[in-house]
């Protein structure tokens, strides 16, 4: 063989090699939640790969979602702000590079018929995921109406039981998020939420947390990702999309435009200017700092985990602040 083909042989391998590696596309773990369900209409549009960034979009229920991030099936994992805490202190840190959206209605206390408030909880089962959003709710609910911990009785269950659970009437309340606090209200006719997520706006933000690793090898592939999620929640945000936004989240889950609509409410998508006043530091739950705090106050308290975290490593505001 000639040198020169030789040469050629090489180069071409090598060129094949290098387009390999830039086609490892992103893995990204996702769950049922509006605000995460949205990264469907970059996929149906074409918008990554317009971006130019390969990514692989991998559907779980939600605590499977952060044990294949923690075990390194996927690069990246949505999360609430309060779990990727949990999951760190836990299993594996993460950087949250996106703040998607904050519940404003979704996480809900529903109490059994004949209980109209908070205080009418008093004495009562309340059936919820220790440890979980829905505890954090529940405590925040009590202590905005003049009561404490020790005046319900909680009884652990996993989120996605609450609905069978509270219709059982083996509870007097639950705590959950959508869908399990839309089924929970159908299970038990005239039943109704007695403190939401829009009681108390960013005491539950959704993020988008990526392992540091990937973050430092792969910053200008995550950066169009930030980019494109940007595009995204402007798109959800235009009046004049609702119909083929909701047309495309609720394909996901397999229920109607019609029955999604309030899931979809009940998320404030942030677009660009919102969520940068979010990425302020501050204390409150104003800012994913303040409230990242609360949590991990939370946390501790009741033994999530033994150590305190430190927010600020959990937390990169700079992609989204780069497209300024």
């Amino acid at each position: 063989m000639k040198s020169s083909s030789r040469i050629g042989t090489i180069a071409l391998g090598l060129f094949a090699l290098c387009g390999a590696l830039r086609a490892e596309p992103l893995k990204i773990a996702y769950s049922d939640w509006p605000g995460w369900i949205a990264w469907e209409i970059g996929v149906q549009k074409g918008w990554f790969k317009e971006a130019g960034v390969e990514v692989d979009f991998q559907w779980f229920d939600y605590v499977p979602s952060m044990d294949a991030y923690v075990s390194g099936k996927v690069d990246g994992v949505c999360m609430t702000n309060g779990d990727a805490l949990v999951t760190g202190a836990t299993g594996k840190p993460s950087v949250g590079i996106i703040i998607n959206d904050f519940s404003n209605g979704n996480d809900m206390i529903v109490a059994a018929p004949g209980i109209d408030s908070m205080k009418g909880l008093k004495g009562k089962k309340v059936g919820l995921e220790e440890g979980f959003v829905s505890h954090l709710l529940l405590l925040t609910g009590l202590e905005k109406n003049g009561m404490k911990a020790e005046d319900v009785t909680i009884v652990n269950t996993p989120t996605n039981e609450t609905p069978q659970v509270f219709g059982s009437k083996a509870v007097d309340a639950i705590g959950a998020w959508q869908p399990s606090s839309g089924q929970a209200l159908k299970a038990l006719p005239g039943s109704k939420p007695v403190f939401t997520s829009a009681d108390s706006p960013g005491i539950i933000y959704d993020l988008l947390y990526v392992s540091t690793e990937s973050l430092e090898k792969r910053r200008d592939d995550w950066a169009k990702v930030v980019k494109v999620w940007y595009r995204i929640a402007d798109y959800i945000r235009d009046e004049e999309n609702l119909d083929d936004t909701l047309k495309i989240l609720s394909a996901r889950v397999k229920i109607t435009p019609e029955e999604y609509e309030p899931f979809l409410k009940g998320t404030y998508i942030l677009k660009l200017d919102e969520a940068l006043k979010r990425w302020e530091k501050a204390d409150g739950l104003g800012s994913v700092y303040g409230s990242s705090k609360v949590v991990n106050e939370f946390n501790l308290k009741f033994k999530v985990y033994e150590k305190s975290q430190d927010i600020d490593k959990y937390l990169d505001p700079s992609l989204t602040k780069a497209l300024k």
